[in-house]
Order: C-alpha cells, then sequence, then structure tokens
C-alpha cells in the first residue's frame, strides 16, 4: 500500500487591510485617497563608471595612463637632450668667438712686433730752418726697429742736440714709415755778449751765435739776462706783435716784467707796453692808433692801459 501524500498546510489567513483613508469634501462627500508608493516608482539607478568601472573602462584607463606616462618620460628626454644640446652649442660658440680673438689678437701682436713693420724710411716734417735731412740722419738708429717699440726717449736725446726742435710728435704710418714732425723755436731777438751776438727765442732758448748782429732782428736789453721773468714777458710781448709792427721793432727793454717797451726804428718811435698782460688788446690797439696817428709824427705810445692810450 502506498503511503498517502501529506499535503501542505494551509495558508495562514491575512489580516484584514486598514480601510483606506478618505478626506471630506467641502460639499460634505469622502473622497478616497491613493498612496504614494514611492519606492515603486523610485527609477533604480544607473550604474556609472564612477561607481561600478566595467572591466572594458577599467582596461581603457590604464592604458590612458600608461601613454600618458610613457609620452612625458619621452617629452621629459627629449627636453632634457634639447637642453643639453643647445648649452653644448652655445659652449662651442663661446668657445669658437674666444678662440677667435686670441688668434686675432696674437696675430696682430706678432705681426706688429715682426719685421714686416719695422722702420725702413724716416721722414721730417715741419722744418725751415733746420735741414731735415740731417733731422733724420739723427734718427738712422731707429732703422729696423718695429714701429711699436719706437723709443721716445731715444729720439728726444737725438733732437736735443738741435736747438731750433722746440717740441716734436711722432707719428707710425705703416708698415715701414715713421714720421716726425718738428715745431721750430722762432728768434725775437739777439743778446748781445762776450761770445759775440746771440740769437734767442721767447723763452730764451740761445738758437746761434755769431760775431756780428744779424739783421732783421731787434737788439734786447733786458735786466737779469735770459732768464730772468723780465726777458719772458719781453719775449711774449715781440711774439705777440702784428708782422707788420714787429718788423719795425729795432730794440726791447725792460727791468721788471711791469715795464716792457720798445722802439721803432725807422722813425725812433718809443712804444710803451707795460706788462705781458692783455698783450692780444694792446697790439690791436696800437694798430688801429698807428693807422690815425702815424710814428713818423709821434714820439712815443702808451698802450699800457689799452682803454686809455696816451699818444705823444
Amino acid at each position: 500500500m502506498r503511503r498517502p501524500t501529506p499535503l501542505p498546510p494551509p495558508p495562514e489567513p491575512r489580516p484584514p487591510a486598514p480601510p483606506e483613508p478618505s478626506v471630506v469634501a467641502p460639499g460634505g462627500d469622502a473622497a478616497p485617497v491613493l498612496p504614494f508608493e514611492a519606492d515603486r516608482r523610485r527609477p533604480a539607478p544607473i550604474e556609472t563608471s564612477a561607481t561600478a568601472p566595467s572591466d572594458e573602462a577599467a582596461d581603457l584607463g590604464f592604458r590612458d595612463v600608461w601613454r600618458a606616462a610613457r609620452a612625458r618620460r619621452r617629452a621629459l628626454r627629449a627636453e632634457v637632450r634639447r637642453f643639453t644640446v643647445r648649452q653644448r652649442r652655445r659652449r662651442m660658440v663661446w668657445l669658437g668667438v674666444l678662440g677667435a680673438f686670441v688668434v686675432l689678437v696674437a696675430g696682430s701682436f706678432g705681426v706688429a712686433y715682426s719685421p714686416l713693420f719695422a722702420v725702413q724710411r724716416i721722414e721730417v716734417i715741419g722744418t725751415s730752418q733746420l735741414d731735415p735731412a740731417a733731422v733724420a740722419a739723427a734718427l738712422d738708429d731707429q732703422i729696423g726697429t718695429p714701429l711699436p717699440l719706437i723709443d721716445d726717449s731715444e729720439i728726444k736725446a737725438a733732437l736735443v742736440t738741435f736747438p731750433l726742435v722746440e717740441s716734436y710728435s711722432l707719428e707710425a704710418r705703416p708698415p715701414n714709415d715713421l714720421v716726425v714732425r718738428v715745431v721750430e723755436r722762432q728768434p725775437v731777438g739777439v743778446v748781445q755778449s762776450s761770445a759775440g751776438f746771440t740769437v734767442v727765442d721767447a723763452a730764451g732758448v740761445a738758437l746761434s751765435t755769431s760775431p756780428e748782429a744779424p739783421a732783421g732782428l731787434p737788439a734786447f736789453d733786458i735786466t737779469g739776462g735770459t732768464g730772468s721773468e723780465a726777458f719772458r714777458a719781453a719775449g711774449q710781448v715781440i711774439r705777440t706783435l702784428p708782422d707788420s709792427i714787429r718788423a719795425q721793432v729795432t730794440a726791447v727793454t725792460a727791468s721788471t716784467p711791469d715795464d716792457v717797451s720798445f722802439t721803432l726804428g725807422a722813425t725812433n718811435t718809443r712804444v710803451v707796453w707795460g706788462s705781458a698782460e692783455q698783450s692780444a688788446l694792446k697790439a690791436e690797439t696800437l694798430l688801429k692808433v698807428m693807422i690815425n696817428r702815424p710814428p713818423d709824427g709821434v714820439r712815443s705810445y702808451d698802450v699800457s692801459s689799452p682803454e686809455a692810450v696816451v699818444v705823444s
């Protein structure tokens, strides 16, 4: 006999549903109120990569990060190489410039001090009383010396032997010429002594001596001689005179620097000059007065005060 199959127990009775609430309308009728099923109507949230990333999104993110890292490493290496190459090029440029400068300077010095720029010809300029050939001959020991090695003291020692040389200057004309510009002393008068008649310049330097007085130069009679202040004042006065007046002067006298006077030989007219101050103004004033009052009718001109000239 088969055993009887047991039946499932009957379902438990459900409690009765509570009555639905109602709202009483203003007219008195009740209106049913439907329940708000928020859980049933709320849409289910959509899962995104931020909340629940899929395998594909995870794979793409890793590759992107790896590619970005590799690109960054490549860019960094390229930047380092570029910076290094630029630094190397800049260093090479500076080294090249420095090397060229050193070679240029060394070459210039080497050529300048070589026999290629040695003195082979000496030219003397500015002489009127001196013989330029004689001056050049006195400097022959400079022949063969490189132009940068010319010794000025040696040239000065050679030119001192020429009393007429007042000053000089040197000019190098590469490759082989040396020019000597000479300024000669200008004679202003003659001083008589036991040795004869000595031609002197405004500084009292003796230029030449002869037994007879040279023509065309005034005789100086100065208290204290050629080394005194009175002589220097008289020499400055004579050098300031215009050529037309200087050619007429035959004698110059002075006992102090403030009482210089001279004589115009053609008429034996005496000119009282005073000190050497304002000599240019005094010379201009004397020239104008001599035009209005010629020396042949005048015994003396006193221009010691150029603003008030006295003619007698």
